[in-house]
């Protein structure tokens, strides 16, 4: 089974990691009663791309999933982030 898009529902926001032709595409979606729906890309991941910058991109989804803490890290355990890593190079192919 080849999954092309997961969303991860939030109470104000969605996440959506999106298969592209190179790899994945990572948007939140925001709702405000003023401004309405709004579509910001917080991360892109290839294929080709070496596992540290994929973790790093993760570490920085992770932040809009989970929170942050104190002192803006993301408020998620290794564990955490390393799942977040996992189903973002799932939908991208890698």
């Amino acid at each position: 089974m080849t999954i092309k898009t997961i969303v991860i529902e939030g109470i104000d926001q969605d996440i959506t990691i999106r298969r592209t032709d190179r790899g994945a595409e990572v948007t939140i979606a925001q709702h405000t009663r003023r401004a309405g729906r709004q579509d910001i890309c917080i991360a892109h991941i290839a294929r080709n791309e070496d596992r540290e910058s994929r973790y790093a991109k993760a570490t920085e989804v992770a932040k809009v999933v989970y929170g942050t803490d104190r002192l803006g890290r993301a408020a998620a355990t290794n564990s955490m982030v390393h799942e977040v890593l996992t189903e973002m190079e799932r939908v991208a192919g890698c």
